[in-house]
């Protein structure tokens, strides 16, 4: 079931409901994740779906939390919301705004930069993934 925006307002933080589900941006170099290298994955704050490991993340000096590539499907499309046009990607089940993705990640592991909002993701550590339901991604640690 899906949960309402009404009931969303009041689990979610004011800046996640605004990242989430109005397709707001934090500011940068602001989110708790950008300068964060804990080992884990990062799921969807809204529906908890897995989304990025640690394994992919990197430092773009951009300001917010960077990765190479998800660990599940997302969904993209263009934005034309600034001065040229955007790839958006957002999950796949609960259809948060999470960020936007570019071409200009490291070549040497496919060449994209997921820039990702801080306010979108929920951390869950390694040692945490069984406990909470997500052991098939411990593979990713080995």
């Amino acid at each position: 079931m899906t949960e309402s925006q009404e009931d969303l307002k009041k689990r979610l933080t004011p800046e996640q409901y605004a990242v989430t589900q109005e397709a707001a941006t934090e500011r940068p170099f602001t989110g708790k994740y950008d300068d964060f290298w804990q080992d884990g994955i990062f799921v969807d704050v809204v529906s908890g779906e897995p989304l990025f490991s640690s394994t992919d993340k990197y430092d773009a000096g951009c300001g917010w939390p960077s990765f190479t590539k998800p660990i599940a499907q997302l969904n993209e499309s263009t934005d034309h919301k600034l001065f040229m046009p955007r790839t958006e990607v957002r999950s796949s089940s609960a259809n948060s705004h999470l960020g936007h993705v570019f071409p200009d990640g490291p070549q040497d592991q496919g060449g994209l930069r997921y820039c990702i909002n801080s306010a979108a993701l929920r951390f869950i550590p390694k040692a945490k993934l069984e406990d909470e339901g997500y052991g098939q991604y411990l593979t990713l640690f080995k």
